[in-house]
């Protein structure tokens, strides 16, 4: 267990600071959460390459048990501003929060191990690939869908309901739409990008075994 304890840090660590995150834009479309999250799926596929898809889901219910306790003491914190009080994570971006990232980096384990023999970047890039996609989807639908009110109802989400143009150039959608979908825009770029880490970490590794 103690040679995973810096995936569990990091994943822990990545999901609280992106259940923060995500309640600031970054821009008109997205979110700061959306530059963060992506480490999850970074730790997990190299967790999973490095020592195997049991440590890799070792890594990820660890990761997700103390990001989740983490997030909800930040429900209980209140922060200031623009003379309002409001907490640091809100109950539905918990609830969103956890529910996405255990399906998704589970899903995530087992389409890597399906990728794993083959071309070195195949297992991580598809596999990030369908797990963000399945992450964004039950995240945002969770944390700020007008359908899912009732999950909190002191929560104000009508911001993220108002009927805009999907990007400021597609159909009409609520905004929340269009956080997500540039969320899931930015997460497939980020998993390109995160190939070059994951090569030279796993090439670093191995050379150390060998």
């Amino acid at each position: 267990m103690q040679k995973l304890l810096p995936g569990i840090l990091a994943m822990a660590a990545t999901v609280v600071a992106s259940n923060i995150l995500v309640q600031y834009l970054f821009g008109q479309w997205l979110t700061w959460g959306a530059l963060t999250y992506p480490i999850a799926f970074l730790v997990t596929d190299l967790t999973n390459r490095i020592y195997g898809a049991k440590a890799a889901r070792t890594v990820v219910f660890a990761g997700f048990v103390t990001g989740v306790f983490c997030s909800l003491i930040g429900t209980q914190i209140m922060l200031q501003g623009d003379g309002y009080t409001y907490p640091a994570v809100t109950l539905r971006i918990a609830i969103g929060s956890g529910l996405a990232f255990l399906t998704a980096q589970m899903l995530d384990v087992a389409v890597f191990n399906r990728f794993r023999e083959g071309n070195w970047w195949r297992a991580p890039l598809v596999s990030t690939l369908i797990g963000s996609s399945v992450d964004t989807v039950i995240f945002f639908t969770i944390a700020f869908s007008a359908a899912l009110t009732s999950l909190e109802p002191s929560n104000d989400v009508s911001w993220a309901g108002e009927v805009l143009p999907l990007l400021g150039i597609g159909p009409e959608a609520p905004l929340w739409v269009s956080l997500a979908v540039a969320d899931w825009g930015v997460k497939l770029l980020l998993a390109l990008l995160a190939l070059v880490p994951f090569r030279l970490i796993v090439g670093k590794v191995t050379a150390k075994v060998a």
